[in-house]
């Protein structure tokens, strides 16, 4: 790992604790707001947790914080195909290592038609491998995307990538992260994957029902024990799912 890149080493949030309205009567965003910082790792960072946890959210303001486009892509990419409001985004800081990143990008498989789509409106697809994402797959075309665009001395924030992607998709990705954090990249992941999960080195950070954001390990992961649970006794779940009762 020490050839990870840590571009960004903290978030701080700049404001009282107590802020009402959405999302900052969100649990996780109010422990972000008491505690007033949160520190990354160099290499990988992992958000896991329920939906409605707040950890896309989170990742999302983090992105837009970082100077990105809220709907995804590069720094460069100023488009928007819907209004929305990142308020907490505006009430958070990153605080960055000397020396920026040579390449960047947001990338959220709910929104990569989108960012396929101003790819090509901008006449830019020889950075993109020359092949039009719209020609490819959900899932083809987000490997795609990361593996022609994705590039050493970058910082990259995923936003639930696996449902972009197969089983084999999820571990051809991890392969290519671990590949790109060995030449000075920086991931910030929200994921329910319990294979991106098992990346060596990456920090997993799960936040909980109340909003608490704990560090863990892979076994514990909350992610990786129901996944577990699951597969040992799928019958067991079934029946209870699925029960009149």
């Amino acid at each position: 790992m020490s050839d990870a890149g840590h571009f960004v080493t903290e978030v701080m949030f700049d404001g009282p604790p107590d802020l009402p309205g959405y999302p900052f009567e969100l649990p996780v965003v109010r422990t972000l707001a008491t505690t007033g910082s949160l520190t990354f790792a160099p290499g990988v960072t992992f958000f896991v947790g329920d939906n409605g946890s707040g950890k896309s959210t989170l990742v999302e303001s983090l992105a837009v914080a970082a100077g990105f486009n809220a709907e995804g892509g590069s720094k460069s990419f100023q488009f928007s195909t819907r209004s929305s409001d990142y308020a907490l985004a505006d009430r958070i800081r990153l605080r960055w290592n000397p020396g920026k990143p040579r390449s960047n990008f947001f990338l959220r498989a709910e929104s990569l038609f989108n960012v396929a789509t101003e790819i090509e409106r901008l006449g830019i697809l020889d950075f993109y491998g020359s092949h039009s994402l719209h020609e490819q797959s959900h899932g083809e075309s987000f490997l795609h995307l990361a593996n022609q665009r994705f590039r050493p001395n970058g910082f990259y924030i995923l936003d639930e990538p696996e449902a972009a992607l197969s089983v084999q998709g999820c571990l051809a990705l991890v392969a290519r992260i671990a590949h790109l954090v060995q030449q000075n990249c920086q991931f910030i992941i929200a994921t329910h994957s319990p294979i991106l999960l098992a990346l060596p080195h990456a920090r997993i950070l799960e936040i909980d029902g109340h909003g608490a954001i704990s560090k863990v390990e892979y076994d514990s992961a909350e992610p990786v024990q129901l996944m577990r649970r699951f597969l040992d006794r799928p019958d067991l779940y079934l029946h209870h799912l699925l029960s009149d009762d």
